[in-house]
């Protein structure tokens, strides 16, 4: 079995706000990598589920802003790693490669999601993206390139509202992983680091 993750960090346990995102700004350096090491934790939790569950190949695309984020010399062993931008398919670049099925990881809700952690669609900028004439986030955006190679999303992780909209979008098959709730755009009450990764490593295998 043959699995493609695209790891993104606003959906990430404990993450907040863009600062703690953001890898431009000398002032957040700290926190930005504390947060980095958060995100490639979370991404080796979903590599072991999918081991867990039979893949015999596992590759990982960089999906965060300049898509350089992710710790190479930390992540499992086993695993491909995808990074640098730009990138022809953006954060599914390598879908396209022969796989199985594709998870999500440290994703977030659309643009203009009520109770989501840092929500917005590629770019604060973007106020709304319509496909067939519905909103429409990053999470439908990157699921229909994968669609476009038979490549089923069978789990996502991120907040409540990334949750709901998978599951309506994608509906009750996908595996929703919730490692924190938002209650607001740059609040939440979330899982420990390590609770998230057990969250993560068995929604994976399921």
């Amino acid at each position: 079995m043959r699995v493609y993750i695209s790891v993104d960090m606003e959906g990430i346990a404990g993450v907040v706000h863009e600062d703690q995102t953001d890898p431009t700004d000398a002032r957040h350096a700290p926190e930005y990598n504390r947060f980095r090491q958060l995100m490639t934790n979370e991404a080796n939790a979903a590599i072991q589920g999918a081991l867990d569950a039979g893949a015999t190949r596992v590759l990982v695309n960089d999906s965060h802003w300049d898509m350089r984020n992710l710790l190479a010399e930390e992540l499992h062993r086993v695993a491909e790693l995808l990074s640098g931008s730009p990138k022809r398919l953006s954060m599914v670049e390598g879908i396209d490669g022969g796989f199985d099925a594709a998870m999500f990881i440290g994703y977030h809700a659309m643009a203009g999601t009520c109770d989501a952690v840092i929500d917005h669609t590629y770019t604060s900028r973007v106020y709304e993206v319509r496909v067939n004439d519905h909103p429409v986030g990053e999470l439908a955006l990157n699921a229909a390139m994968a669609g476009v190679y038979r490549v089923p999303i069978a789990a996502v992780s991120g907040d409540q509202s990334l949750a709901a909209e998978a599951r309506a979008l994608l509906g009750s098959a996908v595996e929703t992983i919730v490692v924190k709730e938002a209650v607001g755009r740059f609040a939440a009450r979330a899982a420990a680091p390590s609770v998230a990764c057990d969250r993560i490593r068995a929604g994976a295998a399921a």
